[in-house]
C-alpha cells in the first residue's frame, strides 16, 4: 500500500485488490462502522467520526445486488484482460495482461540523444538530429502498439497508458490506434524507462483500488 497527499487536503492511498476488505474493516475498526454511499466509479464511506474514504472503482463501472462494499470487493479481485502502453522518449513497452499474468508483450528503444548545451550553427544540427531521433522513436513505439495491442483489442477490457503525457499524446495521433486509445482507463501511470520489469509490474498500480482518505476534523 502506497499513499501520498492530495490536492484539496487529504490523502492518496492504493490498496492491492487482494487487501480492499481488510482495509475497509481496518477503517471501521478505527473510526466507526461507515455509511456507503455508490454510484458506478465511486463508494464512499462516511464515518461517524467525520472521517471519510473515497474509493475510487478500477475499471468503472461497479455493479452489485445491494452491497456496495461486497460489490466493490468482488469487482476489484474480478480478472481484467488489460492492455499497457509505456513510452517514454527513447523507450517503451506495450503488453497485454489477463489479470496478473503478462500474455504478450514487446520492449524495446531507440536512441534520442540529450540536448546540446553548443550554441549556434551546431546548436541547430544537433537540434534537427534530436528531433529525428524523437520522430523516428514514437514511430517505432507506435508501430509496436499497433502489433502487439491491436491483434488483442476485441478482447480488452482497458487500455492503461503510462511514461511520458506528452509522448502517449504524440502517439494519440496515430490513427493506426483510435479505436486502443477509445479503451483508456485512469490511472496513468509514472513510471520510469519501459524495461520488461517495469512492465511486468504494472498490474500492481493499475487494478489497485485509489482510496482518497479526508481525516476527522480536529475536536
Amino acid at each position: 500500500m502506497t499513499a501520498r497527499p492530495a490536492a484539496g487536503g487529504g490523502r492518496w492511498v492504493s490498496v492491492g485488490p487482494e487487501r480492499v476488505g481488510r482495509w475497509i474493516r481496518g477503517f471501521a475498526d478505527r473510526h466507526g462502522e461507515p455509511s456507503v454511499k455508490d454510484s458506478p466509479g465511486l463508494v464512499t464511506l462516511s464515518a461517524p467520526d467525520g472521517s471519510v474514504a473515497e474509493c475510487h472503482v478500477p475499471f468503472p463501472p461497479l455493479a452489485h445486488d445491494g452491497d456496495a462494499i461486497a460489490g466493490l470487493i468482488a469487482h476489484a479481485n474480478s480478472s481484467k484482460r488489460v492492455g499497457v502502453l509505456l513510452v517514454r522518449l527513447g523507450g517503451y513497452a506495450a503488453g497485454v495482461f489477463d489479470g496478473d499474468r503478462l500474455v504478450t508483450s514487446k520492449v524495446g528503444a531507440r536512441l534520442v540523444h540529450g540536448r546540446s548545451a553548443a550554441g549556434g550553427w551546431s546548436q541547430h544540427r544537433f537540434a534537427r538530429r534530436r528531433e529525428k531521433q524523437s520522430t523516428e522513436a514514437l514511430q517505432a513505439a507506435a508501430d509496436v502498439a499497433a502489433r502487439v495491442l491491436l491483434p488483442h483489442i476485441d478482447s480488452l477490457d482497458a487500455l492503461i497508458v503510462g511514461g511520458d503525457k506528452r509522448a502517449i499524446d504524440e502517439l494519440r495521433e496515430d490513427r493506426r490506434l483510435t479505436a486502443l486509445f477509445a479503451l483508456e482507463r485512469e490511472p496513468f501511470l509514472t513510471v520510469p524507462d519501459p524495461k520488461l520489469a517495469v512492465l511486468t509490474e504494472t498490474p500492481s498500480l493499475f487494478r489497485a483500488v485509489r482510496i482518497r482518505i479526508t481525516d476527522a476534523p480536529p475536536a
